[in-house]
């Protein structure tokens, strides 16, 4: 096969640096972008400074920061000279770090200044060397040396394979146990290919990161994807905080960005409803259909040009996005698109671009990917959504038995989640599997839908919904701020009685769902939760630490 045609990392890094050699690559936002060929020549030498410490195909390396444009040099340094990167999620606590590196016998970790300590001093397994990521000097020798010298020279990339195992992420799942995923090159760079018949990129495209690229959802679309088409690619110096954000985005004007629904979400309820709902008239206007139409488009104006101006594109994933931001997305024009998948799948499945977006809808199958509903419920048609693609992963790392568990016996792959297709073809998602509670009278209830009804309440943050002593209860995250600003008209001796707000909310909040869902999904309680939830990468509540407290 043409070194071209390919389907491996090292040959996305070759077809790029020859394809697009002068074009800005990656960059921080108030850096000078690196040019593909020197981005090339960066990867060149890493790879050649890996071999001279005896790092060998197969090896497994480790990558532990933040985003920064070392980060993709790292990831195709060692991809191109067939070594296996093992990126770790920052937000990952020391004990399981170090359970990672054992575990996938780890030879080399490149770690940032901001989180060496997370993993100590201590030898760690088979951990030879740990490389400081910022600038590239080696922290286990003597006076910390530059990692690169000029009598290495650069070394050319490894005859790598499709076939070969490219990375092995560990998951930060909502169910407790984390697995290492094995992706191959071919996983990877097909999944990355085919997201381009969703959603066109090209070279003169500019990227804004904010998601963690040690998660597959960033690692392929936000990097893989952009270098592949030759587009460039900024990243935040700091977390991306309102604070941070905003300047970003005035600053570089992305055409593409991913996101999160928290992200959205947040934006939504923290910024732009109070404003639309700030004052009696306003609430008035707000409050009939065509009113509110007409706020959403003005605000959609608005938030479009605090993007930036140039946004075509604003993809969310990872989590099922709140109905009524969905609704405001829609009506003020804003260039959402919805995607579906799994880290096991590298990771998109299913997914539309913002012309073709259905509320409520992950969009249909991608092409090269094939979608089916098993068991399906007759009446709704439900049942667990399983996938089969070349971009399915090869298994879990040393788990043969859970990866036995994760596929079919005509080789499909167990997603666990609950989902449905309609007339179109357009698939929508019910929620996880394991996470669906069978009623008293065998009913099927859907915690997420339950959620979805609670989360489209002015003051609810986000919400957690699960059964006690075979009862429902949901817990809820309040947004103070907004019950604060809101409340503000009260004089200051008055806003004692905030809390005493938020409990009437929380029984207006019950009286609410029971309303709008059917008898079964129906709250014997609701409570506050004061503090956020616990979150996976993607913002998804980490369900099992609340269902064993």
């Amino acid at each position: 096969m043409p070194e071209h045609n390919r389907l491996t990392l090292a040959a996305v890094l070759q077809n790029s640096v020859q394809r697009f050699a002068q074009r800005p690559a990656l960059s921080f936002v108030s850096g000078t972008p690196m040019t593909y060929a020197e981005f090339g020549e960066e990867v060149g030498r890493v790879r050649a400074s890996l071999r001279s410490r005896n790092v060998r195909p197969g090896d497994r390396i480790a990558i532990l920061s933040g985003n920064m444009p070392n980060w993709g040099v790292a990831f195709f340094a060692v991809t191109s000279m067939g070594a296996v990167a093992v990126p770790l999620l920052p937000d990952f606590h020391q004990k399981e770090l170090v359970t990672f590196l054992q575990h996938a016998g780890c030879d080399v970790l490149f770690v940032s200044e901001k989180l060496r300590t997370h993993v100590g001093e201590e030898n760690i397994g088979t951990l030879r060397h740990r490389i400081l990521l910022d600038d590239l000097t080696v922290i286990s020798e003597e006076g910390a040396p530059p990692l690169w010298k000029p009598e290495l020279g650069t070394v050319p990339p490894a005859d790598v394979q499709e076939e070969d195992l490219a990375s092995i992420i560990y998951t930060s799942g909502t169910t407790g146990k984390s697995k290492g995923v094995m992706l191959t090159h071919r996983n990877i760079a097909f999944n990355a290919l085919k997201v381009q018949t969703i959603q066109p990129v090209a070279s003169d495209d500019v990227f804004l990161s904010i998601l963690p690229l040690s998660h597959t959802y960033e690692n392929t679309l936000g990097l893989i994807l952009p270098l592949m088409q030759g587009a460039a690619v900024y990243y935040l110096e700091k977390p991306p905080t309102a604070a941070a954000l905003l300047p970003a985005l005035e600053s570089v004007r992305p055409t593409l960005m991913l996101s999160v629904p928290l992200v959205i979400e947040k934006i939504f309820k923290m910024r732009v409803l109070p404003q639309l709902t700030k004052s009696g008239l306003l609430r008035r206007v707000y409050g009939t259909e065509q009113g509110r139409r007409f706020l959403h488009r003005m605000a959609g104006k608005k938030l479009r040009k605090t993007f930036g101006g140039r946004l075509h594109f604003f993809g969310i994933g990872g989590a099922k996005l709140d109905s009524v931001v969905e609704r405001f997305l829609r009506e003020a024009k804003f260039p959402y698109a919805i995607g579906y998948g799994l880290t096991e799948t590298a990771p998109m499945l299913a997914g539309a671009n913002p012309q073709n977006v259905r509320f409520q809808s992950t969009g249909p199958a991608m092409e090269g990917v094939e979608l089916r509903i098993a068991n399906a419920d007759p009446h709704t048609g439900e049942g667990e959504i399983q996938a089969r693609s070349a971009s399915v992963m090869r298994g879990y790392y040393n788990e043969p038995e859970l990866t036995r568990e994760a596929f079919t016996e005509d080789g499909w792959f167990r997603t666990g989640d609950l989902g449905a297709f309609d007339e179109d073809g357009h698939l929508s998602i019910k929620g996880r599997l394991k996470n669906m509670i069978v009623g008293s009278s065998g009913e099927n209830i859907y915690p997420e839908e339950i959620e979805s009804v609670i989360n489209t309440q002015r003051y609810v943050l986000e919400s957690l919904v699960m059964e006690k002593k075979g009862r429902l209860v949901a817990f809820v995250h309040l947004n103070y701020e907004e019950i604060e600003q809101h409340f503000a008209h009260l004089k200051e001796e008055a806003l004692q009685y905030v809390e005493q707000k938020a409990n009437e909310i929380l029984h207006e909040l019950h009286a609410y769902v029971n309303a709008n869902v059917n008898r079964f999904s129906q709250l014997a309680a609701v409570h506050e939760q004061r503090m956020p939830f616990e979150k996976t990468a993607t913002q998804k509540i980490k369900r099992y630490l609340y269902l064993s407290a």
